[in-house]
């Protein structure tokens, strides 16, 4: 015999899956036929220490890396919400997310090539 959950727990229950989910997304660009950029995004939630699924800027990082782009070189790391001094605020209970932004590819020039005599 099954019992019905208490009215309580169902809006509870559905907050924690919520909350303890990740998020990640990637947008790849091309500006060259072996060139371009990339966005990846990771979202963890934090309680007590402890991100769940594991850390938002490793979600990122590994989303990048699953995209095989080759020569991928990482410019700009956001993370937010950053308090600063404060941050360890968000350690108790909280939410990050986290964007990354770099390049990927080759631009056309050989790695070690001598440039072309005049």
């Amino acid at each position: 015999m099954t019992r019905p959950l208490p009215t309580g727990a169902s809006p509870l229950a559905a907050l924690s899956l919520a909350l303890l989910g990740s998020c990640a997304s990637i947008d790849i660009t091309r500006d060259t036929q072996t060139s371009g950029h990339f966005e990846s995004t990771g979202t963890a939630f934090t309680i007590l220490s402890i991100d769940v699924p594991k850390p938002a800027l490793n979600i990122a990082r590994d989303n990048a890396a699953d995209a095989r782009l080759t020569n991928m070189q990482v410019t700009e790391i956001l993370r937010r919400p950053d308090l600063g001094d404060w941050d360890w605020l968000l350690d108790i209970i909280g939410v990050r997310y986290v964007r990354i932004v770099g390049t990927w590819g080759f631009t056309g020039e050989e790695p070690g090539a001598q440039p072309a005599k005049q």
